[in-house]
């Protein structure tokens, strides 16, 4: 039944100031959503920042965490009372995050509101998060959620429909007003186009042979549905293949981050005296990955490196790459790969939406972040289940392991020694000053030598986006030396409460004797010089780091 138009409501509402979306959209605690008109704030700002909604379509989904079907139900009265035509929402309110960029992009929709704090820590005291991706299905640019934030800076009302609760449990079209509300599976489309890209005869033939045995932490994350039907039920992997399936409002009360820091239990199972052949994990919104071999992690700049290097041994990439792109603090080793192949590699700022404008002009073909997310032009987001499926089509095709096939393409490429150092809860003026220290040393740091380590060039990292023209500045510090060595100084944008500082260490090494090294100890002495040039402990107090990966 059509509600009439004296059912939509609009409601009076005082701006909040602390609406800026991050590197990933709005992302706080739960408790801060759960405040009168916060979210519906925000999600009246989008629906403002957009040229045209009337009669349009939208996607909405999310990873399946605390407070994430009443923020569904919300948006959809919202929807309905701005004049939309149309709502895709997946079916329990669930859809990954490249799921959601899939269906912006085959069913022609304005874009999509996609509720996640992807790799956050969920539940009543955990974090949530709203993100906007545009009609491309990739997350909005700065100039969008710049946009946002200043509409939500003036807002005074916000727009939504007098109505009951739709059940979104159940697929079908029901109506909502004067808009449809269409509840469709959330796995079906993106299994269609996985199937499209990948030999999924072949490696269904590997995961049934009965000689090599794999494990999905999905972490009770929103990957588990997607991960069950694709390795599972349509390429035959053995039930149980699949671990922490079941989607649940607090991951079990796991961080659904997939490190080795937080995948324990599949750490454990990889590490042990009869290990799978071949592991991986995917994080809270399915965008994230980690791959695993036995006994053998996988850092994310070698899988990106590894994968452009073998893309042309898969269906959906054998023409070739038109190019790779990769996050500045991510490891360069893609760019020896780019370089052999005779391609373009693009340093951006960290964020997916910075690949965007590259990918919709041609110019890469695959992509990836130091934070274990890589992807390529099948979507727009980084994609934790296409990754796994990716090294499973080359694993069926060249018949050997992990960790042969990754020390042969050291072997081919050298090995790019990288690891990540957090400090966490980093009190935020704080973390400002000692990056602005850093800045103001720059000029006087070439040539400066620090032990055995001498500083060959040094900037503060600004992008000018080849397609558009539009300048990011303040992007991170790098600092590089002339035996290639470098460090990276960066805060975190994905966080929810106190700041994060990160240092990124990498090392190249070409000799292939030297290709075993533990990573911790090749990176120690570097370790050293970046606490040194930022003068760690007298700034901050802090003698190590929170988490290293």
């Amino acid at each position: 039944m059509r509600e009439p138009d004296d059912a939509i409501e609009t409601v009076e509402t005082s701006a909040f100031p602390d609406q800026r979306p991050g590197t990933s959209g709005l992302r706080k605690k739960v408790s801060v959503f759960q405040q009168p008109n916060y979210l519906e704030n925000f999600v009246q700002s989008i629906f403002d920042s957009l040229d045209q909604r009337k009669g349009q379509t939208l996607v909405l989904g999310g990873d399946g965490r605390f407070h994430n079907l009443e923020a569904v139900q919300i948006i959809l009265k919202m929807a309905a009372a701005n004049g939309f035509a149309r709502v895709l929402v997946g079916r329990g309110g669930i859809l990954s995050t490249p799921a959601a960029s899939c269906v912006i992009r085959k069913h022609g929709a304005c874009g999509g509101v996609i509720l996640s704090a992807s790799h956050n820590p969920g539940g009543p005291d955990g974090d949530f998060g709203v993100k906007f991706n545009i009609s491309n299905g990739g997350p909005a640019p700065e100039a969008a959620t710049e946009a946002i934030y200043a509409l939500s800076r003036r807002i005074k009302h916000f727009r939504v429909l007098g109505a009951g609760d739709v059940d979104i449990d159940r697929l079908g079209q029901v109506e909502l007003g004067c808009m449809i509300v269409e509840v469709i599976d959330p796995v079906t489309d993106y299994a269609a186009l996985m199937e499209s890209l990948f030999d999924f005869g072949r490696i269904a033939k590997l995961l049934s042979s009965g000689r090599f045995r794999m494990c999905f932490d999905a972490m009770n994350a929103v990957t588990g549905p997607y991960a069950h039907e694709i390795l599972e039920r349509r390429l035959g992997a053995p039930i149980g293949t699949v671990i922490n399936g079941q989607p649940l409002p607090d991951f079990g009360g796991r961080h659904p981050d997939p490190s080795p820091a937080n995948a324990v239990e599949l750490l454990r199972l990889m590490n042990g005296a009869v290990p799978p052949d071949f592991g991986a994990a995917s994080d809270g919104d399915g965008d994230r990955n980690m791959i695993l071999g036995a006994n053998f992690f996988v850092s994310p700049g070698d899988s990106l490196a590894f994968l452009a290097a073998n893309a042309h041994l898969v269906p959906g990439y054998a023409k070739g790459l038109a190019g790779v792109g990769r996050s500045m603090p991510t490891s360069r080793a893609a760019d020896r790969v780019a370089a052999e192949l005779g391609v373009p590699c693009y340093e951006t700022p960290t964020g997916w939406k910075f690949f965007g404008n590259l990918l919709d002009d041609g110019r890469i073909t695959l992509c990836g972040e130091e934070s274990f997310g890589t992807g390529s032009d099948h979507v727009r987001e980084k994609d934790g289940l296409w990754a796994v499926l990716f090294w499973l089509n080359i694993l069926a095709v060249q018949g050997q392991g992990v960790e042969d096939l990754l020390t042969a393409h050291w072997r081919r490429f050298g090995r790019h020694y990288y690891v990540r150092h957090d400090y966490d809860d980093l009190d935020d003026a704080t973390a400002e000053t000692l990056m602005a220290v850093l800045r103001r040393q720059l000029p006087n740091l070439q040539g400066r030598s620090f032990g055995a380590f001498t500083v060959s060039e040094c900037d503060d990292f600004a992008y000018t986006d080849p397609v558009d023209q539009s300048v990011t500045e303040h992007q991170g510090i790098r600092v590089v030396f002339s035996d290639a060595a470098r460090i990276v100084y960066r805060l975190s944008g994905t966080g929810t409460g106190a700041a994060t500082l990160r240092l990124y260490l990498e090392r190249f090494e070409p000799d292939p004797a030297r290709h075993a090294l533990p990573t911790t100890e090749t990176v120690a002495d570097l370790a050293a010089v970046a606490l040194e040039i930022v003068q760690m402990e007298a700034q901050t107090g802090r003698t190590c780091p929170s988490a290293v990966t």
